[in-house]
């Protein structure tokens, strides 16, 4: 069509690498490097790539402590091991979904904007990379593997008798009044089976996500703003779409509504309780922090950021059921009822996850390995074969905020990792 410009395609993993691009270098950096609030481009890529590393700066938070003792350090393949299987990871190649000509696993993380990846095998890293704006100290935002946090939480609490998954929303918390959720059940918003209308569409600058974000922002409202104020008073005005039980709709309100229910059961906040419950208990290295809104409430649906190394320790109680170090932290019974996943046939419009189906915030594949994850925006990744007996993590800045764009280019990575790891 005449006077329509093709999209020019974006800059590459190389060249939009916070360093190469000069983000926030120098004292001061010069005005155009310059990432910053209120300016809401901080989270368009390519700035995204330097901001995920920085959300505390640009956000208030509220810290996921670890406590004060001393963490418990993963275990390595000794030194010129260590070295070889990388270099052998590296030379793997697979054959992208829908694609003919292989890709080495090296290519792929560039391909993918990855950030930061550790690979686990029989509880010990075997592999551990970083890029752009990760250092192995520092922390990534995780986006909705959030959710992930938030649903096992709500599991440990349902397994150890805390949580009635039958209630009713409106019965553990009756300020939810006439929202669609009032008449949900706990299980239905762990499994994202309510009917609830919310778009999620980041494409589309009239979804409903984009309604959510201003009543979550802490900043300042602008003037004649007359929308609601935080996530929970949001939830209360939610209408229905649909009947709840019926299909799984992938809506993030569901993980801060049941933010407030196991708030509300427990009396901790989200962040208190995966202190807690996790990073306490778990020989975590770092503190981890999560975004709140205007009135501190934890954004339980995609605020967390965390160090690259405790989450393969999240990825290893996974696996272990429950179990890290020889400490049990949780039973059994949650990760079994986590990866028994829900009922594939209401799960649907993910074609790169034929089949599959998702349990307490968890993505479950229903595959020959037996494979779950936890999965956010941007190509965020706790991946978890136990066939393998291999924890995946991946940080990543991909450009756009769409994993089905990411996992043709992922998910045969994570396999041809599995194949080798399983030939050692």
């Amino acid at each position: 069509m005449a006077g329509v410009r093709a999209a020019e395609p974006p800059l590459s993993a190389r060249e939009s690498d916070p360093r190469v691009m000069g983000w926030m270098q120098g004292f001061p950096p010069p005005p155009d490097r310059l990432i910053t609030q209120p300016d809401s481009v901080y989270f368009s890529f390519p700035r995204l790539r330097w901001s995920v590393c920085h959300l505390r700066e640009l956000l208030p938070t509220e810290q996921i402590s670890r406590g004060l003792g001393a963490p418990v350090p993963l275990p390595y393949l000794p030194g010129d091991e260590f070295v070889e299987a990388g270099r052998q990871i590296d030379a793997l190649t697979f054959t992208p979904l829908g694609a003919a000509e292989p890709m080495s696993f090296q290519a792929s993380l560039y391909a993918n904007y990855t950030d930061g990846m550790l690979i686990l095998h029989r509880g010990r890293v075997v592999y551990e990379r970083y890029f752009g704006c990760l250092q192995e100290d520092g922390k990534h935002a995780a986006m909705s593997m959030t959710k992930s946090v938030t649903g096992l939480l709500a599991e440990i609490m349902v397994v150890e008798g805390d949580l009635d998954e039958s209630a009713l929303v409106r019965d553990i918390v009756p300020e939810i009044g006439g929202s669609a959720f009032a008449t949900a059940t706990v299980r239905q918003v762990m499994d994202m089976t309510t009917g609830v209308r919310f778009s999620e569409d980041y494409g589309d600058p009239d979804a409903d996500v984009w309604r959510y974000s201003a009543a979550a922002s802490p900043l300042p409202k602008p003037a004649g703003y007359r929308g609601p104020d935080g996530y929970w008073e949001y939830l209360r005005l939610v209408e229905p779409e649909g009947e709840h039980g019926a299909a799984f709709h992938y809506k993030t309100i569901n993980s801060d509504m049941l933010g407030w229910i196991i708030s509300r059961v427990s009396g901790r906040s989200v962040t208190e309780l995966a202190s807690e419950r996790l990073w306490r208990r778990m020989g975590a290295e770092q503190d981890a922090y999560q975004t709140v809104d205007g009135k501190g409430v934890p954004f339980a649906g995609g605020g967390l950021s965390a160090g690259l190394r405790d989450l393969g320790r999240l990825g290893l109680l996974m696996l272990n059921g429950g179990v890290i170090d020889g400490q049990r932290l949780f039973p059994a019974q949650v990760v079994e009822n986590i990866r028994a996943g829900g009922d594939p046939d209401r799960f649907s419009g993910f074609p790169t996850i034929p089949g599959g189906s998702y349990r307490s915030q968890w993505w479950v594949f229903h595959n020959d390995a037996g494979a779950f994850a936890a999965r956010g925006v941007h190509g965020q990744t706790i991946y978890v074969d136990p066939t393998a007996e291999m924890v995946l993590v991946r940080f990543a800045s991909f450009p756009r905020a769409q994993n089905a764009l990411i996992d043709p280019t992922s998910l045969p990575a994570y396999q041809a990792v599995a194949d080798y790891l399983n030939s050692r």
